[in-house]
């Protein structure tokens, strides 16, 4: 059962990501496009998210002690603006302005075969590789995480 509401979830996902715009990346750059041929239609998906997700979080911790599927809810905890979050920050929004993908519009994009898309899922993974070998490269010098 896990699994076939994981599929659901995730499909539900994608239909949202594609019928939005937010896996086509010329709609996304024209997002950014501020002084050229700007398209504010994102902020609408993006308020509508935020709006969907802030109420439902309220609405689903006040109605369950647990998830169904496993023994607790894991959210983060700290509220702690470092240097950490600020730069991880910063490379998903410079990487999402220059590709006009972001992770979770680039995956229901696969499927279109673009290469572009593939190229930049590919970096999207090596990058992962790279900040988790920075950071296990740094925490076995000793040298305080940031």
């Amino acid at each position: 059962m896990k699994l076939i509401l994981t599929y659901v979830i995730g499909l539900i996902f994608g239909v949202g990501i594609s019928m939005s715009g937010m896996a086509n990346p010329a709609k996304v750059l024209n997002f950014f496009d501020f002084f050229g041929v700007w398209d504010p239609s994102l902020m609408f998906v993006m308020g509508g998210a935020v709006t969907v997700s802030f109420f439902g979080y309220r609405w689903l911790f006040k109605r369950y002690e647990t998830p169904a599927f496993e023994p607790k809810f894991i959210v983060p905890t700290s509220r702690e603006i470092d240097a950490k979050l600020v730069g991880g920050s910063l490379v998903f929004g410079v990487g999402w302005g220059i590709a006009g993908f972001c992770p979770g519009g680039a995956l229901p994009a696969l499927g279109t075969a673009d290469s572009n898309v593939w190229v930049f899922f590919v970096a999207l993974v090596a990058g992962i590789f790279a900040a988790k070998f920075m950071m296990k490269l740094t925490a076995s010098r000793g040298l305080k995480k940031a």
